[in-house]
């Protein structure tokens, strides 16, 4: 049977003063009223019920997932004691779903993205399903084609079409095409994303962070490639549908290796002639919501490029400039300003040059090294 596991546990730093750690990126409201949560696990409507979809996240954050999640019912709820980036997340799934279902096919999804057309998302997702149903041993991953020669993310190697006819350019092959992946590459430095980019998306493409495998498969990698990650989560495994799950997990998740799925699984399956890692190039818009710019690109903008992301706001001789706020009734004024970041909450304001919006992150570790988790 198909599943998807939808993984929620990023923090967001770059989000701040909205992200905090007690209320991450993908619990704020701020999409339409609606949660990047509650939209990833709409998107799946007329293709998944809803109970085979689960949510991977925080155990502290399982209360505000619940109530925040329309439809969500808690019993496919994963909560992790502790990050253990997203290797333990995805095995944790794969895990709990083939004890329960040994023919589990598992979509894994990231919390964080903004994608359309839903329907063109849902034909893709479902050519994936398909390719790992007829090929048990193939794991699936999905590439966007770049639009700028980017270093935030990580880029799928092309090899040959899985078909074995000529390579076509993914942005422009009207049909959906399944690629061997060679290499997978981690964030690269300008000069060599200038270099990806150049070659184009036949060659390279960005790395989503959203897979799809056979449940058995992805444990077997994991118990080859990390079997110190495999023996801790079968323990796991054995006791979640027990009462002693919280002292198992609080006894063994702690300890499993902090890796991502890319660098344990995915790269290492690439070179093993026993796997097939496959992409399939994804046609549509996508927008990963992982920083104040990439938030403002879903806003309003008014005649001098400003985003609205506020109710209440007066701009006069300002462009080029963000605004947002968690209080609908609280007013932002600018005056004479430009290429500015003002984001307003309850605990604390953020004025920041536009320029710099990815030393956010670095400002929001001081302020937890300096206040606490009061602010951070």
């Amino acid at each position: 049977m198909r599943y998807a596991l939808i993984i929620a546990g990023g923090s967001g730093t770059r989000l701040w003063p909205m992200s905090r750690g007690d209320f991450p990126k993908q619990l704020i409201p701020f999409i339409d009223g609606k949660s990047l949560l509650r939209i990833a696990f709409e998107r799946f409507e007329g293709f998944l019920p809803c109970e085979n979809r689960y949510i991977c996240a925080g155990e502290k954050h399982r209360t505000a997932i619940v109530t925040g999640v329309p439809g969500f019912d808690e019993n496919r709820f994963l909560g992790e004691p502790v990050g253990r980036d997203t290797l333990n997340a995805v095995a944790l799934g794969a895990t709990v779903l083939a004890h329960r279902d040994p023919e589990a096919i598992v979509g894994v999804f990231t919390a964080d993205h903004l994608i359309q057309p839903v329907e063109e998302f849902q034909r893709i997702i479902n050519q994936g399903f398909a390719l790992v149903e007829q090929s048990p041993q193939t794991l699936v991953t999905f590439g966007i084609a770049p639009t700028s020669p980017a270093t935030g993310y990580g880029y799928l190697e092309l090899g040959q079409p899985l078909d074995g006819g000529e390579r076509e350019p993914a942005t422009v092959s009207p049909e959906l095409k399944a690629f061997r992946v060679d290499r997978f590459k981690e964030k690269p430095a300008l000069a060599m994303a200038e270099e990806y980019f150049r070659k184009g998306s036949n060659h390279y493409l960005w790395n989503s962070g959203m897979f799809v495998w056979r449940a058995s498969t992805l444990l077997d990698c994991v118990r080859r490639y990390e079997p110190s990650v495999f023996a801790g989560l079968e323990k796991v495994a054995i006791a979640w549908d027990t009462p002693q799950r919280g002292e198992v997990l609080a006894e063994v998740y702690p300890t499993l290796k902090k890796i991502s799925v890319d660098f344990a699984v995915m790269e290492p399956a690439s070179t093993d002639p026993a796997m097939r890692v496959a992409a399939i190039p994804m046609h549509l818009q996508w927008l990963d919501i992982g920083s104040w710019p990439s938030f403002a690109a879903t806003c309003p903008h008014d005649d001098d490029d400003n985003a609205l992301g506020a109710k209440q706001h007066i701009l006069l001789d300002t462009a080029n400039s963000l605004v947002a706020s968690d209080d609908p009734d609280h007013l932002i004024a600018l005056l004479g300003c430009s290429d500015l970041i003002v984001i307003h909450t309850g605990q604390a304001t953020l004025v920041c040059r536009a320029d710099m919006a990815e030393q956010i992150k670095d400002l929001q570790q001081k302020i937890a090294s300096q206040f606490g988790t009061r602010y951070a």
